[in-house]
């Protein structure tokens, strides 16, 4: 029979949850984790890794049709969609299998089944609802995660109109294609298919695509998108959808006007709500707040020991933020002294084709603070290595305070900018100046050097431009 008393108990075994577990068992805490699905949760299972192999495959199907430019040649190019879903599984299916070893490794007693608060520092589990275990702890930390937001007229069926759990494992490739929804999800599912040969559009009720980036980041992949191929609209909102045997039309409105777009499928990506039901937060002092639970800079709710990390709280919903809430919540729990989060550090990327990764204010968001700015950009056609790989579709943009010389914030489109981006993160967090970056030597030839080039920019002394 499992022990049933533990210092910490954490609900979700995700990027949030078992990290924060990990954490918890270094810093000698009796920890349990409760998961009623897979162990890495949906990041691990069905988003960021995942899609990452999917991704990869469609790159790989667009660098063997421009083979080329490279001096090669290749004739019947084709691909196996079974192997490529296949092979994204396997690979989410390790890492999970990691997640389990890493536990173990810790000594994080995992509890498979729904967990549910059942009184002051007690955690009932249930598996297809016969009772499992009834836990105690003085900490209890709601790491349920978020699910895919419906909207009335737009619901999911799995056949015709997915979410991005569908959209993962698709039987065969659809021929056309309509994306709803042009944030981080939309945006890569619309990549993905398109580099794999469909004919894919995307619409967006905002007007642009990808929102919550950079104006000129967003104008710059709308127009990597619209050269590929994809039909973007912006400003647009869906009426609704009407089905057919094996197809799909929306009615979509702008400006008074009404047309309709027929598809073989169509994905919803119109974010995401948290999962606050059936965890028993009835009866308690926790807020919720438009599905998210509301709570302080080191993860506290409204009710004392119980906590909420990850996508069940507030933006931004991204799994590395999760994992680093885990960390703070956890030393704070026991009687460390973390820096609360700030959330201006996080970096945030988007895996399309051109790749996108931000991390700070945009240059609108600057100024609507009050800031006084200096903008420095960098093309990558301006960059050696960038030329050389057959990749000379890239910007580099950073936004300082002209008076502090603060890194306010970065925004970059292009090839690798997901690895890049961590340079100014780490700049961010040190509170770093021009100076430093400008002083700063970056290798050559690398793409990062169009990091240095944006910042040289900013202050009138860019070479390569």
């Amino acid at each position: 029979m499992a022990d049933t008393q533990f210092d910490v108990i954490i609900l979700g075994g995700g990027p949030g949850g078992y990290v924060a577990a990990i954490r918890a068992a270094q810093l000698g805490l009796k920890t349990a984790v409760v998961e009623r699905e897979h162990l890495g949760g949906i990041c691990l299972n069905w988003g960021c890794i995942p899609t990452k192999a999917l991704l990869r495959s469609a790159e790989i199907n667009h660098m063997l049709h421009t083979l080329d430019a490279y001096g090669f040649a290749a004739d019947n190019i084709r691909f196996d969609l079974g192997k490529i879903v296949k092979r994204s599984r396997a690979v989410a299916k390790q890492l999970s299998d990691g997640v389990k070893f890493l536990l173990r490794k810790h000594k994080v007693t995992v509890f498979d089944g729904q967990g549910r608060l059942a009184g002051k520092g007690k955690l009932s589990v249930t598996k297809d609802g016969k009772p499992v275990a009834d836990l105690t702890a003085p900490h209890i930390i709601l790491a349920t995660g978020a699910r895919a937001r419906v909207l009335s007229g737009l619901e999911p069926d799995g056949k015709l109109v997915w979410t991005y759990r569908e959209a993962m494992v698709p039987t065969e490739m659809p021929k056309r294609l309509i994306v709803i929804g042009s944030g981080a999800i939309g945006a890569e599912f619309a990549s993905f298919y398109l580099n794999l040969g469909a004919e894919v559009t995307l619409i967006e009720v905002l007007d642009r695509i990808l929102p919550v980036e950079d104006a000129e980041i967003s104008a710059f992949v709308l127009k990597a998108f619209q050269k590929q191929g994809m039909k973007v609209l912006t400003g647009v909102k869906v009426q609704g959808l009407r089905k057919a045997a094996d197809s799909v039309t929306a009615i979509v409105e702008s400006g008074g006007k009404v047309q309709e777009i027929t598809a073989d499928r169509v994905i919803s990506a119109v974010g995401i709500v948290g999962n606050v039901e059936d965890i028993g937060l009835e009866g308690t002092g926790v807020k919720v707040d438009r599905t998210h639970v509301v709570v302080d800079e080191y993860s506290r709710t409204d009710e004392p020991g119980i906590y909420a990390i990850g996508d069940l709280t507030g933006p931004p919903w991204l799994a590395h933020k999760a994992s680093h809430e885990g960390v703070i919540c956890v030393e704070a729990i026991a009687g460390r002294h973390p820096h609360p989060l700030d959330v201006s550090v996080i970096p945030g990327c988007t895996y399309c084709r051109p790749q996108v990764a931000s991390v700070g204010l945009t240059e609108e968001a600057a100024k609507a603070k009050g800031h006084e700015v200096k903008i420095g950009r960098f093309p990558f056609i301006g960059n050696g290595k960038a030329i050389a790989m057959g990749e000379p579709e890239g910007i580099i943009k950073t936004v300082f305070d002209a008076k502090t010389g603060e890194l306010l914030g970065a925004h970059m489109a292009g090839a690798e900018v997901t690895e890049m981006i961590q340079g100014y993160t780490i700049a961010r967090t040190m509170e770093t100046t021009e100076a430093e970056l400008i002083e700063t030597v970056f290798p050559h030839p690398t793409i990062s050097e169009a990091m240095h080039e944006a910042v040289l920019d900013a202050y009138g002394q860019v070479i390569h431009i």
